[in-house]
């Protein structure tokens, strides 16, 4: 394998890799948690690794609007309205969920692993707290087995919620997510939604590859990667023997995790994740700030 060791952008490439579908889906975003939230005020859900997926009454999308090819089995006799969900088959199932989920002929055995896990009614007008009523009554009346609901609890204070990221990380999970009892289903991102994880993650764009060395002569020693802002350091922990192979496009994006920031800015322990097949659209618009 050749690798390339300057660093360069191959902008057609990289922008043929990120056009999204014209219409995605309005979904509600999460920020991240702070310590110091309100907890009665939510409800607690594992944070499941998976692909966002959307049913919007006859056929399901990826949070980018792309539809996804699913067996047509796998959603007959799913509701009209629509519902916000998480196709998963497992913790620590990642990649294999998503080769299945992205393939343009589906792979009928595969997808007998999958589930549409729901934790939201987006067309409903009601609080949290009276969606997750009405799908505690619609999801069991259906009596479809891959379809089901995430189980939503509330915690006690910080420390039971620390406890329940314990052990959900423990077992091989992402982290929590937390809804507001009283919000209103919105299209935004803010603190209605709040993510749980004992690290950051974020997405950056490969521009450039170093040569291994020692065990990883002659294969790919760390990835070159670009953040949004401009921003470019090494990726190296987190890549398999097969990725190091066959390394990530240049121009492809991929997500790393990280736990906060050198003095220079550069992501601390940035560890690779995986390969990003298709960028989220761009945050909706903020809501004006009230007078």
């Amino acid at each position: 394998m050749k690798l390339i060791i300057t660093i360069g952008l191959v902008l057609w490439f990289a922008q043929a890799l990120v056009i999204r579908a014209a219409n995605p889906p309005a979904l509600m975003l999460a920020e991240r948690y702070e310590t110091g939230v309100d907890l009665d005020a939510y409800w607690v859900s594992e944070k499941l690794d998976g692909v966002r997926g959307y049913w919007s009454g006859t056929e399901l999308l990826t949070r980018g609007g792309y539809r996804i090819e699913a067996p047509p089995w796998f959603t007959q006799g799913w509701p009209s309205q629509p519902l916000d969900g998480e196709l998963w088959m497992g913790r620590a199932r990642f990649a294999e969920l998503s080769g299945t989920v992205r393939r343009a002929t589906p792979d009928e055995v595969a997808w007998r692993e999958l589930k549409f896990m729901v934790f939201d009614l987006p067309a409903h007008p009601g609080t949290f707290d009276e969606r997750l009523a009405a799908l505690r009554e619609l999801i069991p009346t259906l009596q479809i087995p891959w379809l089901r609901l995430i189980e939503q609890s509330h915690v006690a204070n910080a420390a039971e919620l620390d406890r329940r990221l314990d052990r959900v990380v423990a077992a091989g999970g992402e982290g929590l997510m937390l809804h507001r009892g009283a919000a209103p289903y919105r299209a935004i991102r803010s603190d209605d939604l709040l993510k749980l994880k004992p690290y950051d993650d974020a997405e950056a764009r490969v521009v450039g590859y170093v040569p291994g060395q020692g065990k990883y002569q002659g294969v790919l020693g760390s990835l070159v990667v670009e953040r949004p802002d401009g921003l470019q350091f090494r990726l190296g922990s987190g890549l398999s023997d097969e990725q190091r192979a066959d390394p990530p496009a240049l121009g492809s994006w991929v997500t790393y995790r990280y736990n906060g920031f050198t003095v220079n800015g550069i992501p601390r322990f940035a560890r690779f994740m995986r390969i990003r097949d298709e960028m989220p659209p761009p945050d909706p618009p903020a809501e004006p700030a009230q007078p």
